[in-house]
């Protein structure tokens, strides 16, 4: 459609293009458990939400800002953006064991959350098989700042490629634990609270989805968390197997989910605006 407002990223973005892929979701609960070995970061989440309680309620506004900011207007990623910092300005944690009180929009916090998220999604869709070249990842962390921007950062100071982001990972290592909260996170993501006669569909779907996105998490995160995981070369054919499955569902049936970003996009902009991987490299 012509004139209409491609959004931040626009259908030319690498961005547009992976964040229709349904491994996403299992690339959402890996950045999950990669937050939360953060202290600081976790416990202005669990200080600040009923995150056993509303867990669901969390993952969806996750997924419903990420669709916003990839494939809404301009206008729709900035004023959720905007809603973003106005919630964090508002919100304090507490070190228990320093006492001291601090704000969970610090740009160091910020920058992890934003770091695990990315290397996440970036770590999964390329290990199940969705075809990205080096230089082609390295775009997609550029395009990033921009996500970072929307939350608070300083685009300046978010890492821009691969060898970037690998060094912040390096640097922050050290202060990364498998805290009490991180437990609890842990806790959550194998056994999710549902309905006792939901629990065998628990049992046998969500903890293989949860149990894969553990195995994908790097080994550093394994050892802090304490729980074995599946050899690489296991947890490797687990994530392209997984993806094979999953892109078999019709793309236009699995983005008939609320919130529908995707359909409303192609409406907005035509047909040729939807998102696949054959359209990078062009």
């Amino acid at each position: 459609m012509t004139g209409a407002d491609p959004g931040l990223f626009t259908p030319d973005s690498v961005t547009w293009q992976m964040h229709g892929d349904p491994m996403m979701w299992i690339a959402g609960i890996r950045a999950l458990y990669l937050q939360a070995l953060h202290p600081r970061a976790v416990r202005g989440v669990m200080q600040n939400s009923d995150f056993r309680r509303d867990a669901w309620g969390r993952l969806m506004r996750i997924a419903n800002f990420v669709g916003t900011t990839t494939y809404g207007t301009t206008e729709a990623a900035e004023r959720a953006g905007a809603r973003v910092r106005k919630i964090h300005r508002m919100l304090t944690a507490n070190d228990p064991d320093t006492g001291e009180r601090y704000g969970v929009d610090e740009p160091d916090l910020l920058l992890w959350v934003h770091c695990a998220e990315i290397d996440s999604y970036l770590h999964v869709l390329r290990g199940s098989g969705f075809r990205l070249t080096d230089a082609e990842a390295d775009r997609y962390i550029s395009e990033h700042r921009e996500s970072a921007r929307l939350v608070g950062l300083d685009p300046g100071a978010v890492p821009a490629d691969r060898a970037e982001l690998a060094a912040y990972f390096e640097k922050v290592c050290p202060d990364l634990a498998a805290g009490p909260e991180a437990r609890e996170v842990d806790d959550f993501l194998l056994r999710p609270p549902t309905h006792p006669l939901l629990v065998p569909v628990r049992e046998v779907l969500w903890r293989r989805v949860a149990q894969l996105a553990y195995a994908s998490l790097p080994p550093y995160a394994h050892e802090l968390y304490g729980r074995p995981a599946p050899a690489p070369a296991t947890a490797a054919r687990q994530l392209r197997l997984t993806g094979l499955l999953l892109r078999r569902v019709p793309a236009r049936l699995r983005w008939q989910l609320p919130p529908k970003h995707i359909l409303r996009a192609m409406a907005r902009l035509g047909p040729g605006a939807r998102p696949a991987p054959y359209k990078l490299g062009r």
